[in-house]
């Protein structure tokens, strides 16, 4: 009998360490804003640099999406330090894009670049999925915009979290030499890309190097450049609908 309750204390001490090797509850957790149905299907959209989750809401409106769809915004945990007395907004980690800058060409490339935040923001938004329900019997569809885009990267390509789609708006490659490592990992997974032919802020030939290079891997790839910046135009919008409407959740 004691032999017995001694393997029942064990198995749940072994349940909960296992819980919190996933979930990470020491983790900060995540505001949510949460619009639509109950899903799925469930799309998660990170926003960008200086931005936050309510700048999404119009989306929720304008993107086609199935009446019980889901759409979670989570709001990235810092708050911007601002120098030029522009609105804060919130940042996933923080980047000092002048130290990017590439000498006599427009943008900055931060393909090399591995930060730590980087990674931290990673595991807080899988904190949230798994919260969330995401599984690999009803996985979510996952995306961003700017360095949103690269977080949202960072966990379909250095990690094995359950996808059933990957959204890349005016994103660009980082920690890019691992992330080639996680390609073949993900082979047929969907991805929707665009990116302004103009941006003169995440560069447009970084964006078509990663298209080109996910593609390679067995990913299929619907890219959408556009004429314009750093920016997400009606056309993507409603190319990203026929895009979520071909997805099965």
């Amino acid at each position: 009998m004691r032999n017995s309750r001694r393997k029942y204390a064990l198995g749940i001490l072994l349940a909960v360490i296992a819980i919190c090797i996933v979930w990470r509850p020491w983790q900060s957790r995540l505001a949510v804003i949460r619009k639509g149905g109950k899903g799925p299907p469930t799309i998660v959209l990170l926003h960008g640099y200086a931005s936050s989750a309510d700048q999404w809401i119009p989306f929720t409106q304008s993107i086609p999406f199935p009446p019980q769809g889901r759409f979670l915004l989570p709001q990235a945990p810092k708050t911007t330090l601002r120098t030029d007395n522009a609105p804060e907004g919130r940042e996933w980690w923080d980047l000092d894009l002048a130290a990017y800058l590439r000498p006599g060409r427009n943008g900055v490339d931060l393909a090399r670049e591995n930060p730590r935040g980087l990674e931290r923001a990673a595991r807080q938004v899988r904190s949230l999925l798994w919260a969330e329900g995401n599984s690999y019997d009803h996985p979510f569809i996952l995306g961003g915009f700017s360095q949103g885009a690269m977080v949202a990267g960072q966990i379909a390509f250095a990690s094995d979290e359950p996808l059933a789609a990957l959204v890349i708006l005016s994103g660009t490659p980082i920690n890019e030499a691992n992330w080639r490592i996680g390609f073949a990992r993900r082979k047929g997974l969907p991805v929707f890309m665009s990116h302004g032919r103009n941006d003169d802020i995440l560069p447009f030939d970084l964006a078509e190097r990663l298209h080109a290079e996910i593609e390679a891997a067995g990913l299929p790839v619907i890219f959408v450049p556009f004429v314009g910046g750093h920016e997400i135009p009606a056309e993507v919008v409603i190319a990203l609908g026929r895009f979520l409407g071909q997805i099965k959740q």
